[in-house]
């Protein structure tokens, strides 16, 4: 790498006035580093401004007692640190909010870009009915002045060079409205359960990041967990949405609405190919399932045709297609599993299974695949690679998602009003056993079949397994070849 020459430093007193004053500071080029980077990216850094624009970060805070003081200091830890940092916390019953004023007031920072000054504020709201939301429109108010918005969760830690790499990005294009960094989660500190699902989560995080950098960087969705956004793009999408707020609470997935609008309003969203953070995972299976319901839930509200409640859907929004074709692969893959189960008792009952070494190919080529995204991991572990080599933990983990996948469909179709929001926040404190619900219908399910199989005819029996093997076969090989194609696909060096 290309070593970094000292800057001049610029006293705390210009700093400081030119942050409060939204004025730009300039800064010199920095050189360009002799990462390999994917080609398309190495021109952003060759063409980048030297002119420094000013960002507010913003951290909606629920409960974080464990997180938010290596948060704080892991932005303060930042090269390029934010002109002011105001921590938002909301409905808070722990001690989020005596930890976070510990690092409130001015901060003077040296760091390889020359001096720099923030300040943290640390604001308690109290009991918020709008909950996150609520939190980041009042952090917008108190940064709409700047040039940008970095939006920051509870529990996320970047790499130490992130907003610099984001910064130099954005400034770079002005069509980019908001751009965001590469997830992952930590996986050293857990064992057990908690180590499974993490690296399970790892796993998808991982395909979902890889899926967005390889349809030219465009992000599907602008996570809140460490994004930047332009303030100029969100007042815009204000003003076509007729929105006094940049997030509107009627949505369960608020930074999908916001991405979605973003993009509407003719600007790009875009995902950064280094810039990387850690966020916060679900160690108990019943956070998980409250988690990524809600976000599938949140996802099939915008994909659906027509309107429920105040937000429209847009089924042939760009931002969407990767929501369809992630349904429509779970789907599959649901119809495959099962309808495998039961033919699979069905041929047993009656002698007439036939095992063909055929079947193993989709079995070996899952794990290839499941090994390459591994290996495209930035900060693999030994984990990663055994969740991926050997089989059943990733199969276990699939008919995770595929109980997360049934719920969220059940709730949308049966048009009950449940509040996602306080369902997850009372499963990550232990509460609820509604995700065990999938798992117990589709063992009554599967006895209820049985049953009716015993009382069919030999003859009907064996009709339905002429009919439904070669069916399963046929989506297989679909499936099989999809695969394929995805493990031989180009991934332009991409890490993720």
């Amino acid at each position: 790498m290309t070593s970094t020459p000292e800057l001049p430093a610029v006293s705390r007193s210009e700093l400081a006035l030119r942050s409060r004053s939204k004025a730009p500071v300039v800064v010199p080029q920095e050189p360009v580093y002799s990462h390999a980077f994917p080609e398309d990216f190495d021109s952003v850094f060759e063409g980048s401004s030297t002119q420094r624009s000013t960002i507010g970060c913003v951290i909606p805070a629920y409960n974080e007692e464990e997180s938010i003081a290596q948060v704080i200091e892991g932005l303060l830890s930042q090269t390029r640190v934010p002109d002011v940092i105001h921590v938002v916390v909301n409905n808070t019953t722990d001690k989020t909010v005596a930890l976070a004023s510990q690092f409130a007031g001015p901060h003077e920072i040296t760091t390889e870009l020359g001096e720099q000054f923030t300040e943290v504020f640390v604001h308690d709201i109290g009991k918020n009915p709008d909950k996150k939301v609520g939190a980041l429109n009042y952090g917008y108010s108190l940064v709409e002045g700047y040039d940008y918005l970095l939006g920051v969760d509870g529990d996320t830690i970047a790499e130490n060079h992130a907003v610099e790499n984001l910064e130099t990005e954005i400034i770079s294009d002005t069509r980019i409205g908001g751009i965001s960094a590469i997830y992952t989660i930590d996986n050293k500190p857990f064992k057990g359960l908690a180590s499974f699902l993490i690296s399970g989560q790892r796993s998808q995080f991982a395909a979902f990041n890889l899926q967005n950098l390889l349809r030219g960087r465009n992000m599907a969705v602008l996570g809140g967990q460490f994004s930047v956004f332009s303030t100029q793009a969100l007042r815009e999408v204000m003003e076509a949405n007729h929105q006094s707020t940049p997030w509107v609470k009627d949505s369960e997935v608020e930074d999908s609405l916001l991405s979605l609008q973003i993009k509407s309003a003719g600007y790009l969203t875009k995902i950064s190919p280094i810039a990387r953070a850690d966020v916060g995972g679900m160690t108990t299976l019943s956070g998980l399932d409250a988690q990524q319901v809600k976000w599938t839930y949140g996802a099939i509200e915008l994909m659906w045709p027509g309107q429920r409640g105040d937000t429209k859907g847009q089924p042939f929004h760009p931002n969407l297609r990767i929501r369809w074709f992630e349904n429509f692969g779970m789907l599959t893959n649901l119809f495959v599993r099962l309808a495998f189960i039961l033919l699979l008792a069905g041929s047993l009952s009656l002698n007439a299974f036939v095992f063909s070494p055929i079947w193993l190919v989709p079995i070996a080529m899952a794990v290839l695949l499941n090994l390459r995204m591994a290996f495209t991991m930035q900060s693999r572990t030994r984990k990663d690679v055994l969740f991926a080599l050997l089989i059943v933990p990733a199969e276990l983990y699939m008919w995770i998602r595929l109980s997360h996948f049934a719920r969220a469909w059940t709730r949308f179709l049966s048009k009950k009003k449940v509040d996602n929001w306080a369902m997850q926040a009372k499963a990550e404190k232990g509460g609820g056993l509604g995700h065990w619900t999938p798992f117990v219908v589709t063992a009554a399910v599967l006895v209820t079949i049985a049953i009716i199989w015993m009382m069919l005819g030999p003859v009907v029996q064996s009709t339905i397994l002429w009919i439904g093997w070669p069916i399963v076969g046929a989506v297989t090989v679909l499936q099989t070849l999809m695969m394929f194609t995805k493990l031989v696909r180009r991934q332009h060096g991409y890490k993720v």
